[in-house]
């Protein structure tokens, strides 16, 4: 999956392309012939994958059959600066109806409602490359002139250049020919992809999973809506990645998503009605398990090769096997992964979010100030911690110390759920308890890797696979341990009055 990189520009009808070769040292520019493009835009009626930064499109050239061309869908990446990031994927198809691996990969989006066209843009394009003084792209520039269709008929026009970055390319470079485009009379819009402008106003609000964080005067139960807004963005986000398993982090965040989701419903119990909050807890652990599965062969597996690095050569092609089995498990994981998130079920639970997120069902305590709930419900989650750790023996079990992480993360994620409200003292509490939670992590994660490879361990295991297990036993005990010496300090660190003044 490539990730594009670009900058946009709004130019003027008259404007003309400055010579640009020496805005890059050594660069050589060279120009395309010009080039008629016609894109048909797909989204549902009220515009979920625009107002989400998603675009789907099916594109064609002046010239080639109608059904040549291809389609590409565009899911907003990380934006923080004038650039323009997002993942794009290509895909063949005929052009009357969307493919069903690109239908899967925007169903978070979509959810029970349906794609369709929305816009129709013709392009005029002329395009400028850069390279280096080997022959290296370096980026693309594209002055586009574009119409805005209805049938025959032009609704609108507009200019549009777009600087887009080699893969490779550093930043500078985009910032560079930004600067001297700027200089010959360009503009600096609100970086939107085409389709948004042309569909306009509609298209730029809100997606129905955004919700500003609860501030000064808001009320208890704009707490609860901010935390379900929070969670669901960040399962609809990485939705595309789990399906596209191209990166362990994608499955691991949409993970935390679905825990933080059931614990912050957990902390607000009071606030929301229960039957609603326990139904949606429910569904919530449905998908959780599938995700469970494979994120626990993922942290495995990463285990494995990382210390598999560490054995001596002729021990490491015997773990290869351990690596094999356990790659083959997680296939079987993913497979099931994957028929959760293609169930109706699944766009049930995402309708069911996103109607939370604008309604919730709240209790009468709801309508109190949040600035009085907040310090309260976090007081009760970090009670409860301390209490379990006070229980705690000299020495404790791995499982004690397993379900004190449990509760470091429930107390962690309160913390998180009041930050809009209670601000930075709830950031560094919430950080201290993350601290403890880390160390916890790291212990469990040795546990279960211990006991994962004991039970690989049978008569039929080979000497030679049996010595390699042994060392990486080895290994686990070593991170164990050192977990237990440090979780002491890290809960020391977390109960430091100075960091509760404000709970209740």
């Amino acid at each position: 999956m490539a990730v594009e990189r670009e900058i946009k520009l709004a130019a003027p009808p008259h404007f003309a392309l400055p010579d640009l070769a020496e805005a890059i040292p050594d660069a050589v520019v060279t120009t395309s012939p010009s080039r008629r493009l016609r894109a048909t835009y797909w989204d549902t009626p009220d515009l979920r994958l625009a107002r989400s930064g998603v675009s789907l499109r099916y594109r064609v050239e002046e010239g080639e059959d109608s059904s040549g061309g291809r389609w590409t869908l565009k899911i907003a990446g990380d934006s923080r600066s004038s650039v323009l990031s997002r993942r794009e994927l290509d895909f063949q198809g005929s052009p009357g109806s969307v493919p069903s691996e690109v239908a899967r990969l925007v169903r978070a989006y979509v959810r029970s409602s349906t794609l369709a066209r929305v816009a129709r843009l013709d392009s005029q394009r002329t395009r400028l490359e850069v390279r280096d003084g080997e022959g290296c792209r370096l980026a693309e520039i594209d002055d586009d002139v574009v119409s805005v269709m209805d049938g025959r008929r032009v609704l609108a026009r507009f200019r549009e250049v777009e600087v887009e970055l080699a893969p490779d390319a550093p930043l500078w470079i985009a910032e560079e020919l930004a600067r001297r485009l700027r200089e010959a009379g360009a503009d600096d819009p609100a970086p939107l992809p085409k389709v948004v402008r042309a569909l306009g106003p509609q298209a730029q609000a809100p997606p129905d999973s955004h919700l500003e964080q609860p501030g000064e005067g808001a009320r208890a139960g704009e707490m609860v809506r901010a935390a379900l807004a929070s969670g669901l963005t960040r399962l609809v986000t990485h939705d595309p990645g789990v399906r596209l398993d191209e990166d362990p982090e994608e499955v691991h965040q949409a993970r935390v998503a679905t825990r933080r989701l059931r614990s912050d419903l957990r902390t607000f119990r009071s606030l929301v009605d229960p039957e609603w909050a326990e139904s949606l807890r429910r569904e919530l652990g449905w998908l959780a398990d599938p995700l469970g599965e494979v994120r626990d062969a993922d942290v495995l597996l990463a285990r494995l090769r990382a210390e598999t690095g560490r054995l001596p050569a002729e021990d490491r092609r015997a773990v290869d096997t351990l690596v094999e089995r356990l790659t083959t498990s997680r296939a079987k994981s993913l497979g099931r992964l994957f028929e959760a998130l293609d169930s109706t079920r699944y766009v049930s639970l995402l309708d069911a979010l996103v109607d939370g997120v604008a309604k919730p069902r709240l209790a009468p305590d709801a309508e109190q100030p949040a600035e009085d709930v907040a310090p309260a419900v976090v007081g009760k989650a970090w009670r409860k911690l301390r209490k379990a750790v006070s229980g705690l023996g000299p020495e404790p079990p791995d499982a004690e110390l397993h379900r004190i992480r449990i509760k470091a993360k429930r107390c962690r994620y309160a913390a998180e759920a009041v930050v809009g409200v209670e601000g930075k003292p709830a950031k560094r509490f919430a950080n201290a308890v993350a601290g403890l939670q880390d160390v916890l992590g790291r212990l469990q994660d040795a546990v279960v890797a211990t006991a994962w490879l004991r039970d690989r361990i049978t008569d039929e295991t080979a000497v030679g696979q049996a010595v390699a297990i042994g060392e990486l036993l080895g290994f686990a005990a070593v991170a164990a341990e050192e977990s237990r010496r440090q979780w002491p300090e890290a809960w020391s660190g977390a109960r430091r009055k100075s960091l509760r003044s404000w709970l209740t």
